[in-house]
């Protein structure tokens, strides 16, 4: 699932003294450019009804603030989402992110998001209205999510239904992914490989004692995205079962971290 905000025009029509006003505001979309990561999330997709989305193969829910206080906490299990820095550095050349893309960083993993989800691939989006997240609580949230305008999204689209404080949210995706493992090789790649998803997926599980079906590889057109892993509400590794999306291609191409 980094976004921007994208402006956008529309007119409302206001009457006032006969007069026609038209006026303009800035409609936000997103606030980091795509990842490819988040599960049935596409502009095409019809707005959900009572703040759920619906599992769609081909896409998602269009990024809108909705009223859906009942949705709030009611939900099966998490999806940590981690994103490939170097994939999304080398496909984002206009809106990468200065902070994770510094080559001195060496970022490789990092936190895209930990999303609310359904068993039935439905999920929570957007619960309440979301006041910005503290300046002190995004410092402490940069070193493992390193993007400020990734942070809002995050809280104020999957943060909002998971029934937490902003505080409480982000100390449950620091530990979840503090608790994780990363495979080896995979913590600092010296050079571009090729690989299975399935393969990727039992690494993965193997270095984390999770069950087999508990990761899945991200990809668009061959190239390595993430892997997104499936958490209970205490964090503890669970199956994916078929709410979460696989990779479809047989092998993926990681780039190098730098």
């Amino acid at each position: 699932m980094v976004k921007r905000y994208m402006s956008g025009r529309c007119a409302w029509l206001v009457l006032a003294a006969l007069t026609l006003v038209a006026c303009s505001r800035n409609q936000v979309t997103s606030l980091e450019p795509p990842r490819h990561a988040e599960p049935f999330r596409s502009p095409s997709q019809p707005q959900p009804k009572n703040g759920v989305a619906t599992a769609n193969p081909s896409g998602s829910v269009p990024e809108t603030t909705i009223d859906a206080g009942p949705t709030i906490g009611r939900f099966d299990f998490y999806v940590l989402a981690l994103s490939w820095a170097p994939e999304f550095c080398a496909s984002q050349q206009e809106n990468r992110s200065e902070d994770e893309c510094d080559p001195a960083r060496h970022y490789g993993f990092v936190v895209h998001g930990l999303w609310p989800q359904n068993d039935d691939g439905t999920y929570p989006v957007s619960c309440t209205a979301a006041i910005p997240v503290a300046n002190d609580l995004v410092r402490q949230v940069l070193p493992f999510m390193p993007e400020r305008g990734l942070i809002q999204h995050e809280w104020a689209v999957h943060g909002t239904c998971s029934g937490q404080s902003p505080h409480e949210y982000f100390w449950q995706v620091q530990r979840a992914f503090e608790n994780l493992k990363v495979p080896g090789q995979y913590q600092r790649l010296a050079q571009s490989t090729q690989a299975a998803p399935k393969e990727i997926e039992q690494e993965f599980a193997a270095a984390n004692g999770a069950p087999a079906d508990a990761f899945r590889v991200v990809c668009s057109k061959g190239e390595f995205v993430g892997v997104n892993a499936c958490l209970t509400k205490d964090l503890k590794y669970r199956s994916c079962g078929r709410a979460v999306r696989e990779c479809r291609a047989r092998q993926v191409h990681a780039l190098p971290t730098p």
